[in-house]
C-alpha cells in the first residue's frame, strides 16, 4: 500500500501523529508519505518511518499534479479542514478523516459543558487505522534528531552545566495566555537547585534575558539562538522540563523526560496532556506533574489562546503556584 498522511501544523500537532506513521509502517509495511506545511518539515526529515515528505507554502495546487501521480492507496487525514478535504476530493482518493471534536470543544469554551471523551488525541488519532488493523504499539511519541543538531551542553554553557544535570525551562508558548507571567517564572527558577537553561523562540529573547538577570548565573538564555532540532537535543539531555502547553512540551514527553506541565488558558480535557510511551507513563509518584488553576468559571477560554486575558485578570497563570516545593531533585 502507498498511504499520505495530512497533518499541516502545528510542531506540538504533528509529533502526536508519529504514532500513527510508526505503527502503519510496522503493522502494514506500507509506504508512507507524508503532507505538511513547509514551516514544519524539519520535524518529520529525520523520521525513518516516512518515505517521502510533501510541503506547501499555502495551497495544495502547488503540489496536487505530482501527488495525483503518486496513486495513493489511502489518504489518513489528520487534519480536516477544508485544504484536507480538498486535497482528497481533487485525488479521489479513499480518506479516513480524524474527528476534531470542535462542536464538542465549542460547548466547553462557551459553556464549559464538557462532552468530550476522555481519550488522548494520540488515540483518537489511531483510530483512523483501525480498520487496517493497526492498533498502537505502546511505544509513545517520536522525535529524531539529526546529528549535525546534537547539542554538547558542556560547550553550550563553557563547561559550566554537565549533561543530565540541568533543568530546560520552556518559556515559550505560540499565545500569551500560555504563558506564565515572568515574575512567576524567575520565582520557580530560584527554587531549583540545578542550573536552569531557558528555551524559546527569537520573541521570547528580551523575556529570557529579563528573566537571567534576575536569576543570575545559575540561569542560562537560549531563547532564539537555537533552532527546533537544537532545542529539543537540549530537552533531551536534561533532567527534568518544565513547559508550558506548546510543541516542546511534546517533544520532551517523546524523549520520556519528567515534565512539569504548566496551564493557562487552555486545559489537558482537551485531550493534548503529555503523552508517554506505556512503560513510562507517569503514576502516582512520579515526577511529572499538570500545574493548573482548576475551577475558574472562565477557563478554558479558548481551545488555542488569545494575545491578552479577555477577562483583564489573568487568573488561570496569575493565581497558579509558584510551585510551593523546592525542585531539589536535581
Amino acid at each position: 500500500m502507498k498511504i499520505l498522511i495530512i497533518r499541516f501544523s502545528s510542531i506540538g500537532d504533528i509529533v502526536l501523529t508519529t504514532p500513527v506513521v510508526r505503527c502503519l509502517k510496522y503493522q502494514t509495511d506500507a509506504e508512507i508519505h507524508y503532507l505538511t506545511k513547509k514551516n514544519f518539515k524539519n520535524i518529520l526529515e529525520n523520521n525513518p518511518y516516512i518515505k517521502k515528505i510533501w510541503a506547501i507554502e499555502k495551497n495544495i495546487s502547488e503540489i496536487i499534479i505530482e501527488l495525483k501521480q503518486e496513486r495513493f492507496d489511502l489518504i489518513i487525514d489528520l487534519h480536516n479542514n477544508l485544504r484536507s478535504r480538498l486535497l482528497s476530493f481533487q485525488l479521489g482518493v479513499k480518506t479516513n478523516r480524524f474527528d476534531k471534536l470542535n462542536f464538542e470543544k465549542w460547548l466547553l469554551v462557551n459553556f464549559k459543558i464538557n462532552r468530550l471523551p476522555k481519550t488522548h488525541i494520540v488515540d483518537r488519532y489511531m483510530n483512523t487505522v483501525l480498520e487496517l488493523n493497526v492498533k498502537n504499539d505502546g511505544a509513545g511519541l517520536d522525535y529524531f534528531i539529526p546529528e549535525k543538531d546534537v547539542i554538547n551542553i558542556q560547550a553550550l554553557t563553557q563547561n559550566f552545566v554537565h549533561t543530565n544535570n540541568y533543568c530546560a525551562f520552556v518559556i515559550g508558548a505560540a499565545h500569551f495566555t500560555k504563558r506564565l507571567p515572568e515574575d512567576k517564572i524567575i520565582a520557580i527558577c530560584k527554587k531549583i537547585n540545578a542550573p536552569v537553561l531557558l528555551l524559546g523562540g527569537k520573541e521570547d529573547t528580551d523575556r529570557g534575558t529579563f528573566i537571567k538577570n534576575a536569576c543570575g548565573e545559575n540561569v542560562f538564555n537560549f531563547c532564539g539562538l537555537l533552532n527546533l532540532n537544537q532545542s529539543a537535543s537540549v530537552i533531551q539531555q536534561a533532567r527534568k522540563v518544565i513547559t508550558h502547553d506548546t510543541g516542546l512540551m511534546h517533544i520532551a514527553a517523546a524523549f520520556n523526560k519528567d515534565i512539569i506541565s504548566v496551564w493557562g488558558n487552555t486545559i489537558p480535557e482537551f485531550g493534548m496532556a503529555p503523552y508517554f510511551a506505556d512503560s513510562h507513563q507517569p503514576s502516582a509518584n512520579s515526577q511529572s506533574q499538570i500545574m493548573e488553576v482548576k475551577n475558574l468559571s472562565c477557563r478554558p477560554c479558548s481551545k488555542i489562546g488569545f494575545a491578552a486575558c479577555p477577562k483583564k485578570h489573568f487568573n488561570c497563570m496569575n493565581k497558579i503556584s509558584d510551585f510551593g516545593f523546592q525542585i531539589s531533585d536535581l
